[in-house]
């Protein structure tokens, strides 16, 4: 399916596809191919756990595993955000500071089999955000060319850099298309990072995908107590946005980072990021990781509830905390 969508891709058609779990895994050398080929593929990766043994419930582990390719990820909470966010994937991922394929994440089940009230967009409308794809390296029919042949290190290095510099230059383009989409939809795909009460937070919990709508919830009531609590959403994962979460956590002394993902050993692998933003800068900031709803777990307002009471407690960062396995669970 990938390598249909790179032909499509370099013919200089508009491309898209749609995997999941072990499907991204059997196609992982393609999706790299695409980053390094520039091509603006679109695809939307339904997250579920990889097996074996098998399991068909939501877990970010898949499109994570692919984290250091050459693609945009960015993780949805609902359907309307699905939709919106992958009308603005295309605009991203074809204009030309950018060239590079976006991965469209959302939770299964929770989110790709349910039915949600969601705004379709007219056609017009459509045809207006999206001009036709101008491929710059397209391939043309009476053309003989080859393409990923041979290169020397210093030819191939330097391709790395210019996939480096285009990484950089997408919190910018994002925030134009995303000025773009509101313009011409009337609505708010959102930023990089989406926060919720974190102007005067003690305690900031950051989240992805539907984890944030029942962390939202919480700290709604949590707020209505008189608690100091925030959330700060993370939607666009790569290029990470490091400088936008420590604007929202800026008044924080604590940070709850929930991951709906484990690497082998090391911990949740938003927490890992979280921990490289505030390096050298926050000496005063307790980051501690929270493993929750792995494997398709619930993340119900209960479980929030018992991380911000640990969090709470703490006086120093500690090993990332299972959540929802009880004593004599483990095999």
């Amino acid at each position: 399916a990938m390598a249909v969508s790179m032909g499509a891709s370099i013919s200089g058609a508009r491309a898209f596809t749609a995997s999941s779990a072990n499907g991204l895994a059997y196609m992982a050398e393609n999706i790299m191919v695409a980053g390094y080929y520039r091509l603006p593929i679109v695809m939307v990766a339904v997250n579920r756990t990889l097996g074996p043994p098998w399991n068909i419930w939501a877990d970010q582990g898949d499109s994570l595993m692919l984290r250091d390719f050459a693609w945009l990820q960015f993780y949805c909470e609902d359907n309307q955000e699905v939709l919106d966010t992958t009308l603005l994937a295309f605009r991203l991922a074809e204009d030309q500071r950018v060239l590079l394929p976006v991965m469209i994440c959302m939770d299964a089940f929770i989110v790709s089999h349910t039915q949600t009230e969601t705004a379709l967009p007219e056609q017009a409308d459509v045809d207006r955000f999206l001009p036709d794809l101008d491929l710059p390296h397209r391939m043309h029919a009476g053309e003989a060319r080859t393409l990923g042949g041979l290169a020397w290190p210093h030819e191939e290095l330097s391709m790395r850099l210019e996939i480096d510099e285009a990484m950089k230059r997408v919190p910018q383009v994002y925030r134009d298309c995303r000025t773009a989409f509101v313009e011409t939809f009337g609505r708010d795909p959102g930023g990089a990072v989406q926060t919720f009460a974190t102007d005067d937070a003690e305690l900031v919990i950051v989240a992805s995908g539907t984890m944030a709508t029942t962390a939202r919830e919480v700290v709604k009531q949590r707020r209505e107590a008189g608690e100091k609590v925030g959330l700060a959403k993370v939607k666009m994962y790569r290029p990470f946005p490091a400088a936008e979460l420590r604007v929202a956590c800026e008044s924080a002394s604590r940070v709850a980072v929930l991951d709906r993902n484990y690497a082998a050993g090391a911990g949740g692998i938003f927490w890992q990021d979280t921990l490289a933003a505030f390096q050298g800068r926050r000496d005063d900031l307790l980051v501690q990781n929270y493993l929750t709803g792995l494997c398709g777990g619930d993340v119900t307002p209960t479980v929030i509830e018992e991380i911000l009471a640990d969090l709470r407690m703490r006086s120093a960062a500690g090993e990332p905390v299972w959540m929802g396995i009880d004593a004599g669970e483990e095999t």
